[in-house]
C-alpha cells in the first residue's frame, strides 16, 4: 500500500468537498488509475533506479535508469501530464486538488521519477501564464503532451539560494517569431532533470541577468529576467547547453541532478519570457508550485513508511507484554512505545498530508477568491517546511520501529529516508521559508493573517460542540492569542532582531496551523463516524497532548528576544 486509500477519500471528499470542483465519479476514477500506475509502473524500480544512477557519456549526454522513461511513457499515454491544464490547451481540465493528490501516489512510490512530471507540468504552466502564443505552442504544449520534459535553472555554484547574485548573463541576439532572442553565458547548479535520455527535448527555464550599454550586470533581483532555453533548438540542432557534471546525492538518485554549462561555444539561445526584468515574479509561479509539490512529495514518503511501520509491527513478533514472563512472543504493536511512535507517525504524516491537499483546494479558489489567495500565499512557506520537515521525523521513526532491519538496505525504510532528506533542503530551506513566512507575509503584507483567524474562529466553534473536542478547541484558541500576541510583540520591536529566531517563529506557528487543521478533520470524522473516524480522534488528540504544547516553548524563546544565535561569536565555533 502507497497511502491509505481510505484516508485520501475522507480529505478531498468528506472534508475538502473536492466534488464542488469536479464529479465524485471522475475524482475516483483519476485516483484510481494513479494508484494502480503508481503501483505497476513506478514502485517496481525504486530500487532499481537507486542503484542505477544516472551516467554521463564522453559525448555529454546524461543516461538514467531505463524503467524511468519507460514509466513516464505510459504516464504520458493515459495523459496525467496534460491533467490540470484545460482542454483548450490541450489538457483535461481537472483541479489542482485532484492532480496533486494524483501525485502524491507516484511521489510515495517512487519520487525520483515523479520528480521529472511535477518539474515539467510547473514549467509548462509557467509558459501558459507569462509567455506567447508561439511560446506556448513550441515549448508548452510538447511538455503537456509528456514528450518533452521541463526543468527549472535558478541557483548558481557562487550564488546558492542568494538569487540576487545571479550572474549568469543574457545578450540581445534580435528577434523572431519565437520573440526577443538573447545568447546566454553562465553556470546553473543543482538542476533536477537538467539532463536525461528519456524525452525528445529539455525546456530550461533560466534566470538570468541582461546588462547595460557598458556589459555591466544589475545589481539585486530587480534585474533577473526568464528565458526559455531549450536543449534541442527548433532547427533540430543542438543548442549551447553542456552538462559539466552530475551531482551524486544521497537519495532522490533516480533524479539526474546536473551542473549545466550555458555558451562553452559562444551563447546558448534563449527567447526572453514577457519583458527584462520580469523574471523572479514570473519564477516565483513555477517556485512556489514546486513548493507545494515538495510537501507533497515529503508527506507521501513519510506517509508510506508509516505504512510500512505499521505492516512490519502487526507482523514481527519479539518480546511480551508487560508482566509475562512466558507464553509465545508478542506482536511488538502490542508495546505501549511502539503504538506512541505509530501515532506519533499517524498525526504527522495524515497531518502533513491535510495541509498540502488544503493548500491544493486554495489554488483552485485563489483566483476568483481574495481570501483564499491571501492565505495561500501564508501557507505555502508552511506547506513547503512542515510535511519536510515532520514527513522526515516519520521516516526516522519508520526505521527505530523496524529495529537493525530498518537501518538496512533489503528494507525500503532506509530509502525513503535517505529520498526525504533533500526535502528541507530544496526549494528554499526552512530558514528560507522562515524568512518569508515572518518577514513577507507577516510583518510584512500580513492579508493572510486574518483571514487565517476567522478560519480557526470557526473551527474552534464548531470543535466547541463536539464534547470530545471542546478542550481541544480551546486550547487552539489559546495558541492563536500567543501567536497575535507574540506578533504583535515583534511588529513594535526591530524588525531585523526578529528575523534572528524567524525559524522558531516558523515552527511555532506550523504546529498552530496543523492543529486548526486536524480539529477540522476531527469535527467531520466525528460526524462520519466509523473505524477511520476513531483513528482520526485518537490521532487530533495525540496532536493536541504531544505536539501544540512545542509551539508555546518555541513562540516564548522567540517573543524573549533571545540572542543566543545570533550573539555568539563565531570563534567559538
Amino acid at each position: 500500500m502507497l497511502l491509505d486509500r481510505r484516508d485520501i477519500d475522507f480529505l478531498l471528499h468528506d472534508w475538502l468537498n473536492a466534488s464542488a470542483l469536479a464529479d465524485r465519479a471522475t475524482v475516483d476514477a483519476i485516483l484510481d488509475l494513479s494508484e494502480k500506475l503508481a503501483a505497476e509502473q513506478f514502485l517496481p524500480h525504486y530500487k532499481r533506479s537507486d542503484v542505477e544512477e544516472p551516467w554521463l557519456d564522453e559525448a555529454g549526454q546524461v543516461h538514467i535508469c531505463p524503467a524511468i522513461g519507460e514509466a513516464l511513457a505510459h504516464y504520458a499515454e493515459l495523459g496525467l501530464f496534460a491533467a490540470g491544464f484545460p482542454e483548450e490547451q490541450g489538457g483535461l481540465g481537472l483541479p489542482y486538488l485532484v492532480c496533486a493528490a494524483s501525485f502524491a501516489f507516484f511521489a510515495a512510490a517512487n519520487v525520483a521519477t515523479a520528480a521529472y512530471p511535477m518539474l515539467t507540468v510547473a514549467n509548462a504552466r509557467l509558459i501558459a501564464a507569462f509567455g506567447s502564443e508561439v511560446q506556448f505552442e513550441a515549448f508548452a504544449r510538447p511538455e503537456i503532451e509528456g514528450r518533452w520534459f521541463g526543468t527549472m535553472c535558478l541557483s548558481e555554484p557562487q550564488a546558492g539560494s542568494s538569487l540576487a547574485d545571479v550572474r549568469t548573463r543574457a545578450v540581445a541576439d534580435g528577434e523572431d517569431l519565437l520573440g526577443a532572442r538573447y545568447r546566454l553565458t553562465g553556470n546553473k547548479m543543482w538542476i533536477s532533470g537538467g539532463d536525461q535520455d528519456a524525452s525528445g527535448n529539455i525546456v530550461h527555464l533560466v534566470l538570468a541577468k541582461v546588462p547595460d550599454a557598458a556589459g555591466v550586470l544589475p545589481e539585486g533581483t530587480a534585474g533577473i529576467s526568464l528565458f526559455i532555453v531549450p536543449k534541442i533548438l527548433p532547427d533540430g540542432s543542438r543548442n549551447d547547453v553542456r552538462v559539466a557534471g552530475l551531482n551524486h546525492k544521497m537519495g532522490y538518485r533516480g533524479t539526474a541532478n546536473c551542473l549545466l554549462n550555458f555558451g562553452e561555444e559562444g551563447g546558448a539561445t534563449g527567447w526572453i519570457v514577457g519583458a527584462p526584468g520580469e523574471g523572479l515574479r514570473q519564477m516565483f509561479q513555477m517556485m512556489n508550485e514546486a513548493r507545494i509539490g515538495v510537501g507533497i512529495g515529503a508527506a507521501a514518503l513519510g506517509y508510506r513508511s508509516y505504512l510500512l511501520s505499521a505492516r512490519y509491527a502487526r507482523e514481527r513478533l519479539q518480546g511480551r507484554s508487560a508482566g509475562v514472563r512466558s507464553g509465545a512472543p508478542v506482536a511488538i504493536i502490542e508495546h505501549a512505545d511502539v503504538r506512541h511512535m505509530l501515532l506519533r507517525q499517524k498525526a504527522y504524516v495524515e497531518g502533513a498530508m491535510a495541509l498540502c491537499l488544503y493548500c491544493a483546494r486554495l489554488v483552485d479558489t485563489a483566483e476568483d477568491n481574495g481570501e483564499d489567495a491571501a492565505l495561500l500565499g501564508l501557507l505555502t512557506p508552511v506547506a513547503k517546511t512542515w510535511p519536510s520537515e515532520h514527513g522526515l521525523a516519520a521516516n526516522d521513526i519508520a526505521i527505530q520501529i523496524h529495529g537493525g532491519y530498518g537501518y538496512t538496505r533489503d528494507f525500503d525504510v532506509e530509502q525513503l529516508w535517505r529520498d526525504n532528506r533533500l526535502n528541507p533542503i530544496h526549494e528554499g530551506t526552512t530558514g528560507i521559508q522562515a524568512i518569508d513566512l515572518l518577514g513577507r507575509k507577516i510583518l510584512g503584507d500580513g492579508s493572510g493573517l486574518p483571514v487565517l483567524s476567522l478560519r480557526i474562529a470557526q473551527a474552534v466553534k464548531a470543535a466547541r460542540a463536539v464534547p470530545a473536542l471542546a478542550r481541544h478547541a480551546d486550547a487552539l484558541s489559546a495558541s492563536l492569542q500567543r501567536v497575535t500576541d507574540t506578533i504583535e510583540l515583534l511588529r513594535g520591536g526591530n524588525r531585523a532582531a526578529a528575523a534572528d529566531n524567524a525559524t522558531a517563529f516558523l515552527q511555532a506557528f506550523g504546529q498552530v496551523v496543523l492543529a486548526w487543521l486536524w480539529l477540522e478533520q476531527a469535527v467531520v470524522a466525528d460526524a462520519v463516524g466509523g473505524e477511520m473516524a476513531e483513528g482520526k480522534l485518537r490521532a487530533c488528540r495525540y496532536f493536541f497532548e504531544c505536539e501544540l504544547p512545542r509551539a508555546d516553548l518555541l513562540l516564548g524563546f522567540v517573543a524573549s528576544g533571545s540572542d543566543v544565535a545570533s550573539g555568539a561569536p563565531t570563534r567559538i565555533f
